[in-house]
């Protein structure tokens, strides 16, 4: 459930607000709304964390010797003082590159020319020597001037590389314009290398000192996490409301909210300390955090939610059990094989064991795990699948534990439909079977939503709405049925034990429709929801249509499962032809574990894709959810 909170305003002595907030952090059962603080502090240890972040982002990438000691115990000053060290000598090594870089391409650009000095073509000059560097095509090199003085350096590549003698400012008149005159360096090519060969030394020289700082990368990240504690304090020490009037009785106040269950807990410090505290309820207006409370076996989804960032608004439905009922069921669908779901299991009970034997808590992942391996097993056991292998390679006891109208063991025989035995409209093979067991959790898991959605509105007339919502479901599961699955069998003219069941199904869809269409919006009048219903009118026409495919979106589980299956019984094809021959057995093994260990992989990345969604969007959008929400986390010393 979602636990019920309390907004709380909290006023206490300006000159006594930083005991206050330790004692609140003592506490650690209020939720502060959101704050902004300031002053030097506050910026002093957020740069002291930035740096830390980014001296161990630096450090991470240097290779460091396997059998390098441990770095010795040093302050937080002296870890902060390395830290920017590191980031100094980040930026020296990046300038470094960039000059190497620079200076490189400019002795390429040299490199036909061999050495040249600045110096000596001044000093030329100042003997009445002007000389310029040019380079020109070499089948335009004879359509020089003759009346132009040049010296030919090189001929390399089909470049003609010529000094220009008695060369002034301006370019000599009929010079061919192939001719490209060669800038001069700023300094000689030799000071060029000589700077290159410094800078890499330098480098190296970096390097080997990023190794030695290397060593204090864990005690930057228990700073850095240290200083995340700071922050959070000094951002709320400096951004609370205050008085600044100079006076002893100078207030300072705060806001946040209280789960109703520890509300106890911060009404007694309140006496105690002498403050002064406002409570009430949370108004629609107010960003309430949402603090999750269920038993263990629900708590097993948490998780799942937080690798996935789902948290259900504070005025939405707690959905963990339901999600974890059919996320589980999902799971073991797409999963779909017994063998892998072993496996699963029995990796989950091994590392379980390991965490026991170091005497730690067992992770909520390997629980889930656990569970999540049993319901594999047990579909597979259902549908008699085991590591991809036909029926007739199984023993006849592991067939005999499926359930026949879903098991892969009796894939020949045709099903009748539970209320005949005439079998002249056609029979239900296996896979129609699995079709129709995907399309009826659809039914359940939606009308789920719909009860929920009933259960809130009771009191009011849009109660009615999420019942029309409901009935669409119901009749829309047989059109789905006979549209999907048999036409023949599912026919609308037919009658089970005296039902029309196509007419009552078209019946259901119309009526829930009309009462979805007159109450869904419902908010005190039932002419203003109708008129909303009208302005509305494309997507509530549609809405009908989208009922449709979030049931028919339920087959992705056969068909993902399907996939699965495939893949799983071309490995063992593959594999057929390497078993009994002893030299090929180590391949035989390496085949077999590579490609069921890529099914498995490729059946988890389908779980999160398909299992998740139908959880979070097609479950979720009947409830009206939009996962608006976030996390209950108070202001604490325990790590968030």
């Amino acid at each position: 459930m979602i636990v019920p909170m309390k907004k709380v305003s909290l006023v206490v002595l300006n000159k006594e607000r930083k005991q206050a907030l330790e004692q609140l952090k003592k506490l650690g059962v209020v939720h502060l709304e959101q704050i902004e603080g300031k002053g030097e502090q506050l910026a002093a240890y957020k740069e002291a964390s930035n740096n830390a972040m980014v001296a161990v982002s630096v450090l991470s990438e240097v290779k460091v010797p396997k059998k390098a000691s441990a770095a010795p115990k040093i302050s937080d000053s002296e870890i902060a003082q390395k830290c920017r060290e590191v980031i100094e000598l980040s930026e020296l090594k990046k300038k470094l590159n960039e000059e190497i870089s620079a200076d490189s391409a400019e002795l390429e650009r040299f490199a036909s020319w061999g050495c040249v000095t600045p110096a000596d073509f001044e000093y030329l000059k100042g003997k009445g020597i002007s000389l310029k560097m040019y380079e020109i095509p070499e089948d335009k090199y004879n359509l020089i001037d003759e009346n132009s003085k040049t010296v030919c350096v090189n001929r390399y590549k089909k470049v003609v590389r010529f000094l220009l003698l008695d060369a002034g400012d301006e370019r000599p008149s009929g010079f061919p314009a192939e001719a490209f005159e060669v800038p001069m360096p700023v300094d000689s090519t030799e000071e060029i290398q000589n700077r290159i060969s410094s800078d890499k030394k330098q480098l190296e020289e970096i390097g080997r000192t990023f190794v030695s700082l290397a060593a204090f990368i864990p005690q930057m990240n228990a700073f850095r996490k240290a200083l995340e504690s700071d922050i959070e304090f000094e951002n709320v020490y400096s951004g609370m409301g205050q008085e600044s009037e100079g006076k002893e009785s100078d207030l300072a106040w705060i806001s946040g909210f209280v789960p109703v269950d520890s509300f106890s807990i911060l009404s007694d410090a309140v006496k105690a300390n002498g403050w002064a505290m406002a409570s009430s309820d949370p108004s629609d207006e107010d960003e309430v955090p949402t603090k999750l409370k269920n038993n263990k076996l629900v708590s097993l989804i948490y998780p799942l939610t937080d690798f996935l960032g789902t948290v259900p608004g504070y005025h939405e439905y707690d959905i963990s059990g339901w999600f974890l009922l059919f996320f589980t069921v999902f799971f073991g669908m797409i999963f779909g094989d017994g063998g892998y779901g072993l496996l699963v299991s029995v990796a989950m009970i091994l590392m379980m064991i390991k965490s026991a034997a170091k005497k730690e808590n067992v992770p909520p992942m390997l629980k889930l795990g656990l569970l999540l391996g049993i319901a594999t097993v047990a579909w597979g056991t259902v549908t008699c699948t085991w590591f991809g292998l036909k029926p007739e390679q199984l023993p006849e006891w592991l067939c005999a534990l499926s359930v026949a109208p879903l098991s892969n063991a009796y894939a020949d025989i045709g099903w009748l439909p539970f209320w005949t035995d005439d079998a002249s409209k056609g029979t239900l093979s296996t896979a129609q079977n699995l079709q129709i067991f995907c399309f009826t959790l659809a039914f359940l898991q939606l009308s789920v939503a719909h009860f929920k959605g009933m259960a809130r509105y009771r009191k009011s007339l849009k109660f009615l709405g999420e019942l029309g919502s409901m009935l669409q479901i119901w009749g829309m599961y047989y059109v789905v049925l006979s549209m999907v699955v048999s036409s023949q069998i599912f026919t609308f003219d037919q009658i089970i034990y005296g039902i029309p069941v196509g007419t009552v199904s078209i019946g259901l869809v119309a009526f829930g429709f009309a009462l979805s269409f007159v109450f869904i919006n419902y908010d005190g009048s039932v002419i203003a929801s109708i008129m909303e219903s009208v302005k509305g009118i494309i997507s509530v026409l549609l809405g009908v249509v989208n009922v449709f495919s979030d049931i028919v979106s339920y087959i992705r589980l056969w068909a993902v499962g399907l996939a699965g299956a495939a893949i799983s019984n071309t490995v063992n094809e593959m594999a057929g032809p390497l078993v009994g021959h002893a030299v090929l057995f180590l391949a035989l093994v390496v085949l077999l574990v590579f490609g069921h260990g890529l099914n498995m992989v490729l059946n988890l990345l389908s779980v999160i894709v398909h299992g998740v969604r139908l959880n979070t969007l097609e479950f979720s959008n009947h409830l009206g959810m939009s996962w608006s929400g976030f996390k209950y986390a108070p202001f604490s010393e325990t790590e968030k």
